[in-house]
């Protein structure tokens, strides 16, 4: 018998600025729930860079689905829109305001990606890992299943996998 081998929150919105600080936290709320406070802060920040980019870029609408998902100690946090346009990792300049949200999500995940889906939009994802203190609780194991985000392996296009590092920042001048 599986006891609880995932667990999942959805929030539908309009993606404007007054709902991505709501959206913040309830994200935050419901990782607290489930004592997975070392997540908050990445996935905080993460929803918050892919609720912008819904803001500034969707057509023809802002409206969109939040989905996070624990499901064999990896969280994964996306974002579906109705815009089928898919996003690029652009080189912000040092003076630039805006254009770091993917980089941002690259460097705080473990791996992210998109997932087009037709004339339906697209979903953009990101995972982190559970912390060890969630390990240590014992939930009854699902043998043989493995994810590397919520989709089917042929339709993920995968931006960037790679493995958690140290955090860096550097500031000119």
């Amino acid at each position: 018998m599986i006891s609880e081998p995932s667990r999942h929150c959805t929030v539908e919105l309009q993606a404007l600025p007054s709902r991505i600080g709501q959206v913040r936290r309830i994200v935050s709320a419901q990782l607290r729930y489930w004592h997975l406070d070392p997540l908050i802060d990445p996935a905080a920040l993460g929803v918050t860079e892919l609720l912008t980019n819904v803001h500034r870029h969707a057509q023809p609408d802002k409206s969109c689905t939040v989905e996070i998902e624990l499901l064999l100690e990896r969280l994964t946090v996306s974002v579906h829109d109705h815009d089928p346009r898919l996003p690029t990792v652009r080189e912000a300049s040092a003076s630039s305001t805006s254009g770091r949200g993917l980089a941002l999500i690259a460097a705080v995940s473990e791996s992210w990606g998109v997932c087009p889906r037709g004339g339906a939009g697209k979903v953009v994802w990101f995972t982190l890992p559970a912390p060890s203190l969630f390990a240590a609780q014992p939930l009854n194991a699902v043998y043989g299943a493995t994810t590397d985000g919520p989709f089917e392996p042929d339709t993920v296009i995968y931006l960037e996998s790679r493995t958690p590092s140290v955090a860096r920042s550097w500031v000119v001048g």
